[in-house]
């Protein structure tokens, strides 16, 4: 595909973009008028984010504790229960402790044998498929071990498994370095994204193995083992992307790479086009560092439109200009929009166009370089600053509402087959589709490895009612995808919602028994359970 063949199928599809955005931002402006702002704009406070909505979920069933003694002080939360980031998994558990060091976790992991008590290991549990609990479990907090310490001369960070990614990137950032990957959302624990063994933006490194160099795992015995691809290299892979069944991690050190600048392009191509624009006008490019593509969710042109974002490194910037990283902007107004999608029809068409025809021309690069340095996605901004991002717009007080994640792995040549399924399949569901991305993964050398081959990653974030209902029509989607995805020799990703057959899991990782013998051979008295393991072991 030829740089013209671009410019023309982009004007195709973008015929009016200032008469369709300026439409669209007076339609939001209207429907704001008519709403309570407050609710549609605002968020929760922290550690808030599921007291509403768990009041219209199923309350789960309250069990004894199994421990005849009286509950150790170093507990947090007694009994209880924990849920995810869907709020619609609270589960009871015998109680909550948040261990400070790796001799907690030992002293824990003591208590739990000593009482035979089985234990998860929990982050910020945005994994929504059972990962994160176990009925009747000792869950480890792990967000108490946040220390970050980077070498420079190595171009390492030693990170503890609670630290958040913002952590990592600031550490780097002062050395003049950057992660070498890491997920979307810098929010996100180090120690549960390497659990699931996560993605995101740099399509040249893959998932997170790829920038793994060493892990500290403690075992269920309470022995510490310092693991690597050449110490213990099975416990290594396993550990990588093995939803804490093989022990706990509570250190990491991580590949750094050098901090540079990049400048920020856009590009809309249809969809049916998109694997061969990546191939041909992105991963030839030498100077393309990060790449990734937003799916459209407008009923007129559903999956079927993508804006192609690719940051691309400045020659010559002098290192020592790289500015300080900055915060992200007021995130109300991308959350009202983000919320009013909810409703689907109108809003998701305004929505749709505000993102690929007005962002552009509000992020114009004939600003000088320090102005086009305050906002993270400016045409100009440093690889940290661009992966410096929690997303705060997904936080909300949408309270009957609830979002969740699906993810599929296709090999490129079918990536359009699968999207024109999944049209079919959103378009006579009820669940709203919020935002759909694609991103560039590889295979991993870890055992259970979801790419198995460089492949697409499509990346569904879902809108659905806090409802039984509601819950019944994203089991019915997610099944019609997974089936979707296996028909097409693609995969799908475990750490969201179990609605999946065993023989669905076994055929998309057909290593999963292998997985589950290595699991029993480092947890031989199964000690690290959750809904998961209880489900598809």
């Amino acid at each position: 595909m030829t740089e013209a063949a671009d410019d023309a199928r982009v004007t195709g599809l973008r015929r009016h973009p200032v008469r369709t955005a300026v439409a669209a931002l007076l339609l939001v402006l209207v429907l704001v008028a008519g709403l309570h702002a407050e609710q549609y704009t605002g968020a929760p406070e922290v550690g808030q984010e599921c007291a509403a909505k768990e009041q219209l979920a199923p309350a789960p069933e309250q069990r004894e504790p199994r421990v005849s003694e009286a509950y150790p002080r170093w507990l947090t939360q007694v009994r209880g229960t924990v849920n995810d980031a869907s709020c619609l998994g609270a589960t009871p558990v015998y109680g909550v402790a948040r261990p400070q060091d790796l001799d907690d976790v030992r002293r824990a992991l003591a208590f739990a044998r000593r009482h035979d008590l089985v234990v998860v290991a929990s982050g910020t549990r945005h994994a929504m498929g059972g990962q994160n609990v176990a009925p009747g479990a000792l869950v480890l907090d792990m967000r108490g071990l946040t220390a970050v310490a980077v070498d420079a001369g190595r171009r390492t960070a030693t990170v503890g498994a609670g630290a958040l990614w913002r952590d990592v990137l600031e550490g780097a950032h002062a050395e003049r370095l950057a992660v070498s990957a890491m997920p979307s959302i810098d929010s996100l624990s180090v120690g549960g994204t390497l659990s699931v063994n996560a993605h995101g933006a740099d399509f040249r490194a893959g998932s997170l193995a790829s920038s793994v160099r060493s892990l500290t795992v403690v075992t269920a015995d309470g022995e510490v083992h310092r693991v690597s691809r050449t110490e213990e290299p099975d416990l290594f892979r396993a550990a990588i992307g093995g939803y804490g069944l093989v022990g706990v991690i509570v250190e990491a050190e991580l590949d750094l790479v050098p901090n540079r600048m990049y400048d920020l392009r856009q590009t809309t191509v249809a969809t049916a086009d998109l694997a061969d624009h990546l191939r041909e006008q992105v991963f030839t490019d030498p100077t393309a560092r990060l790449t990734y593509a937003h799916l459209s969710t407008s009923p007129g042109s559903l999956l079927e439109e993508a804006v192609v974002y690719t940051h691309r490194e400045v020659a010559g910037y002098p290192v020592s200009d790289i500015p300080a990283l900055r915060a992200e902007q007021d995130s109300r107004w991308g959350r009202l929009v983000l919320n009013l999608a909810r409703h689907g029809g109108v809003a998701q068409r305004a929505k749709w166009a505000l993102q690929r025809d007005l962002l552009p021309r509000v992020r114009q690069c004939h600003e000088s370089r320090n102005e086009a340095l305050r906002a993270g996605e400016a045409c100009l901004v440093s690889r940290t600053q661009a992966m410096y991002n929690d997303l705060g717009l997904l936080r909300n007080n949408m309270t009957s509402y609830t979002d969740v994640l699906q993810e599929y792995f296709l090999e490129p040549d079918q990536l359009a087959p699968f999207l024109a399924a999944a049209r079919t399949s959103l378009e006579r569901h009820d669940a709203e589709l919020l935002n759909a991305s694609v991103r560039v993964v590889h295979d991993s050398d870890v055992v259970l490895d979801y790419a198995r081959g460089d492949r697409l990653s499509v990346v569904l974030y879902l809108s659905q009612d806090v409802s039984a209902a509601g819950n019944a029509d994203m089991e019915s989607l997610c099944r019609e995808l997974v089936a979707a995805s296996l028909e097409r020799g693609g995969t799908f990703y475990l750490p969201y919602q179990q609605h999946y057959t065993r023989a669905q899991v076994a055929q998309a990782y057909p290593m999963l028994d292998r997985f589950f013998a290595l699991k029993r051979r480092y947890d031989p008295e199964g000690r690290f359970r959750n809904s998961f393991y209880d489900r598809f072991a």
